[in-house]
Order: C-alpha cells, then sequence, then structure tokens
C-alpha cells in the first residue's frame, strides 16, 4: 500500500510526569504486506494507566517500551489488506498494535470483534483489558462473596467503575472513592454504588468509618499512596486486598510509597495480592460472554470517554490519565 505511516515513538525515558518532548511523532511508509500478514488502519487507541509503567527501565511484568520503539497500546484495526486467510478487508480486530496510522500483522495475539455486538470501543473497556482485569481481580484474586463490603478505588475508572458494578451483580455493598462530585454522582446514581467518597474534598479516613461500619471485606486498589494507607485501617477479618495498581504512585520521581498500615494484614488475619490479567488469558472467552451479556440485559453500564483528535492528540490525552479528567475508558479515536 502506497501509504504513510504516522507513529508515537518514545525519545526518552520520563522523569516523573510525562513531557511532550518524551514522544516522537515519526512517518515511514507502509509498505508491501507479506503472505501470512495482515494490514490494519487503526480506529481506536486505548489508553490505560499502566502504560506510564511500560516508559520505566526497571523490571516488570513486561519489558519496558524501548527508546525509538513505537509506543506500547491495545487498540481496535480495521482490516485494509491481506494476505492471510484468516483475516478479511473490512473485519474489526483487537490486539497491542502499538500506537500508529497503520499495524502489520500475523495474527499472533488477535482477536476479531464484532460492531454489530457492541460499540468497537467497548472492546477496549468492559469487553477488553479493563473488564477481564475488574472481573478475575474481583471475583478470582478478591474471592468475593455475596454480602461483603467492597471498597474500590479509582472507582469511576475503567476497571474501578466495572468492580463496583460487577460486586453489586453478585450482591455486595460497594463503596468507591473517585475525584469530584460528578464521578461521585455518576458512582451512586448510575452505576448504583452504595456511597461514593471525594477524595479531593473529604477526609477519606473518616468517610470509611462512616460507609464501612463493620469493615471492608475486599478492597481493590488502583492508586496506592495515602488512600490504600486509609483502606487498611479499616479491613475486616479475613479481608482480601487486591492489588490492581497504583496510579497516585507513577510518575513519582522518589522511591514508590509503601503501606505503613500493613501490620492491619496481620491484626486481621488479612490477605494482600496483586495480580496481572495476562495470568487469567484461558478464561478470557469466558469471562467476556457473561460480562456481554450483563450488558445486554441493562445490568452492567460500559462507559467510554472517547477523545477525537487523531494521533496528534496522543500526549494530551494520555496526561487524562493522571489529572482524572476521564470518566469510565479513556479511548482516542483515530479518523
Amino acid at each position: 500500500m502506497s501509504a504513510t505511516n504516522r507513529q508515537i515513538r518514545l525519545a526518552r525515558r520520563p522523569v516523573g510526569s510525562v513531557q511532550p518532548e518524551d514522544w516522537a511523532l515519526v512517518e515511514e511508509p507502509v509498505g508491501e504486506v507479506p503472505e501470512g500478514s495482515f494490514l490494519g488502519r487503526t480506529r481506536y487507541l486505548s489508553l490505560d494507566p499502566a502504560m506510564r509503567g511500560w516508559l520505566d527501565d526497571r523490571p516488570s511484568y513486561l519489558p519496558p517500551v524501548g527508546i525509538g520503539d513505537v509506543m506500547r497500546a491495545g487498540s481496535v484495526v480495521e482490516v485494509v489488506e491481506s494476505a492471510h486467510p484468516g483475516f478479511q478487508v473490512g473485519e474489526f480486530v483487537t490486539g497491542t498494535f502499538g500506537v500508529q496510522e497503520y499495524a502489520l500483522s500475523d495474527g499472533r495475539g488477535v482477536h476479531k470483534v464484532d460492531p454489530a455486538i457492541a460499540p468497537l470501543p467497548t472492546y477496549l473497556g468492559a469487553l477488553g483489558m479493563p473488564g477481564m482485569t475488574a472481573y478475575f481481580g474481583l471475583l478470582e484474586v478478591g474471592a468475593l462473596r455475596e454480602g461483603e463490603t467492597v471498597v474500590v478505588s479509582g472507582a469511576a475508572g475503567a476497571v474501578g467503575s466495572l468492580v463496583g458494578q460487577i460486586a453489586k451483580l453478585k450482591g455486595c455493598r460497594v463503596v468507591g472513592i473517585a475525584g469530584g462530585p460528578d464521578k461521585c454522582a455518576w458512582l451512586t446514581g448510575e452505576l448504583g454504588f452504595d456511597a461514593a467518597i471525594d477524595y479531593r474534598t473529604e477526609d477519606v479516613r473518616r468517610a470509611l468509618r462512616a460507609h464501612t461500619p463493620d469493615g471492608i471485606d475486599v478492597y481493590f486498589d488502583n492508586v496506592g499512596g495515602e488512600i490504600l494507607d486509609a483502606a487498611l485501617t479499616r479491613l475486616a477479618m479475613h479481608a482480601r486486598v487486591v492489588v490492581c495498581g497504583a496510579i497516585s504512585q507513577y510518575n513519582n520521581e522518589r522511591p514508590v510509597q509503601g503501606p505503613s498500615n500493613y501490620l492491619s494484614l496481620l491484626v486481621r488475619r488479612a490477605r494482600m495480592e496483586g495480580f496481572v490479567v495476562f495470568d487469567h488469558a484461558a478464561r478470557y472467552r469466558e469471562a467476556a460472554k457473561e460480562m456481554a451479556g450483563w450488558i445486554a440485559d441493562g445490568r452492567l453500564t460500559a462507559r467510554e470517554h472517547v477523545v477525537e483528535g487523531g494521533l496528534d492528540a496522543f500526549p494530551d490525552t494520555f496526561q487524562m490519565l493522571f489529572s482524572g479528567a476521564n470518566t469510565g475508558k479513556l479511548v482516542l479515536r483515530l479518523p
């Protein structure tokens, strides 16, 4: 194909918050599609807090993005040219194709999606990695039981909003922690959370005491830092703390702030466990089928915060993850 592929590459490793100079916009020819491959045009890019961790050169569950490499990201692409028998022009697929307008693939790690079943951005949210993260993190790692009290931080984000809804579906009391009155109203209104705490204007420890009189059975942590410490003081006996992320710590220039109240785990005979959603990949289809059913019958709300603007908008859109500007799953639409 005689087209130009525009890409966002990592120009340098950020220190603290990511700066515009940390990215490089590069153009290169698309080139020919070899036998056994297909060419996809990116329609929607997934933006996730975990992407910040991939920029640091330190041990993690995935190798860091290399200097000069295309930024790693999940996306929905439309097949525009194919020399692969399993993929036809006009089909839509998801995969980790990176922040670029075109992507060449041999089909490995790629999943077909149907826009007639759900809007394409939903396959990056409730029916994608955030949905799988919420499902397995809460039900498997959190070992949720009916009637328990669940607290989730980052509750208005892609994962947190789903965690709370799944917990309600399973017959639990749910308290969400989010930033701002609009987000809190969305949680208790449309999503049906029992209570919401605005960490920007409320004393989180005091609010947790008020909303969890019998303690927290499952704390699903997306933010770390001071809010994790506050939640640890409210653990019920045999509580489970699910460590999904620590967005409050990702831009730190100093060492990560660890929990000072960790002895609550001992006193309450509780456990604190981290997980990576990829560990449950063999069961994605099972989870997606159940999640799709909940969406279809109106018991689960999938909300995507879609930003228009194309590849040029990526640096500013990425920053929305850390300013709390998005509600629900953050997605960048490419023309």
